[in-house]
């Protein structure tokens, strides 16, 4: 069936994958058919660049399969990763160029290929301003699309949870340096829990919440006081944007990347980011501020689905469909 766009989905993780629907969504309800094909998961392999390899593959085949079966007009890649080994030039949607987070050996072969995308691409979809600022020149005209957050429910509950902290990629995330954090912060009854990995050994005063669907994870977040985190590096920080919009107090190291909600807990509360984490948990559980969710919720204005529908309906799909 012919389709106005065909939206290549890489899908290696969960957020790509909701970052895709959303994309998806909001082009079709500015009027566009859209298509997704999505690369099946590949073996897993040892290195990082072979994982991007066989990724770009499985991205390739999909993008063969989409474009034979919708003939479509245009064509947007979901990740830099889906784009690499493309079959015909498309748009990119990106949250940070393998230039910054492919250093060393990690990206050998990507970088050069990245760099080719960047100048042959019709146009670049980041998902931030800041996401451009690190993206290599030459390159192709780009418009700046968020992924959407959303509050998902209400939030004016009990907060029975002191904190919680998100680690599906528990050294990228910082889960050694958040555990380590509050140890040294925690006072007695009070619980850090743990989501987005497998359980692990028992520490006190942490809980394992364990790998959870959606709808269970933000629900521990309408229950939370603060979200803690200490990534190493942040290509753009969905979880803790979620966080915001449920209600949490965000406690952050101010880590490098085009980490978007870094601005955001800077402006609402600059002693919740710290390179020592110990004492701005304290200050976030210690410390009433009944306007903090109030004010998080007008910084999360540009983000909100309908902020987002207006950006793809006003810039972005002109811009694929001329």
């Amino acid at each position: 069936m012919p389709a106005d766009v065909l939206l290549v989905s890489l899908g290696s993780t969960a957020g790509l994958r909701a970052s895709d629907e959303a994309l998806a969504g909001a082009l079709r309800r500015a009027g566009a058919e859209v298509a997704v094909e999505a690369a099946r998961p590949p073996r897993e392999v040892r290195t990082l660049a072979l994982t991007d390899l066989v990724w770009a593959r499985a991205a390739r085949t999909a993008a063969e399969r989409g474009i034979a079966a919708h003939r479509p007009r245009a064509i947007v890649y979901g990740a830099m990763g889906a784009a690499l080994l493309w079959p015909r030039p498309g748009a990119i949607r990106f949250d940070a160029p393998m230039a910054a987070n492919r250093p060393g050996r990690h990206g050998v072969w990507q970088r050069p290929v990245e760099r080719r995308r960047l100048r042959e691409a019709p146009l670049l979809i980041p998902v931030s301003a800041m996401t451009l600022d690190e993206t290599p020149a030459p390159r192709a005209d780009a418009v700046v699309v968020p992924i959407p957050v959303a509050r998902s429910g209400p939030i004016a509950g009990e907060r029975d949870i002191a904190a919680l902290t998100y680690a599906a990629n528990p050294h990228k995330k910082g889960l050694d340096r958040v555990l380590d954090a509050w140890a040294r912060a925690r006072r007695d009854g009070e619980e850090l829990w743990v989501a987005g990995i497998e359980p692990g050994a028992p520490i006190e005063g942490v809980r394992w919440a364990g790998r959870l669907a959606p709808d269970a994870y933000r629900a521990l977040l309408r229950r939370a006081r603060a979200f803690v985190t200490a990534p190493r590096r942040e290509d753009y920080g969905i979880a803790q944007l979620e966080a915001l919009a449920d209600g949490c107090r965000l406690v952050t190291t101010p880590a490098p990347g085009p980490y978007e909600a870094l601005r955001l807990a800077r402006e609402l509360d600059p002693r919740l980011v710290a390179d020592d984490l110990a004492p701005a948990i304290r200050r976030a559980l210690d410390h009433a501020d009944p306007g903090y969710a109030e004010r998080a919720a007008v910084l999360l204005e540009p983000f909100t689905p309908a902020a987002v529908d207006a950006r793809v309906a006003r810039d972005l799909l002109p811009r694929l469909l001329p």
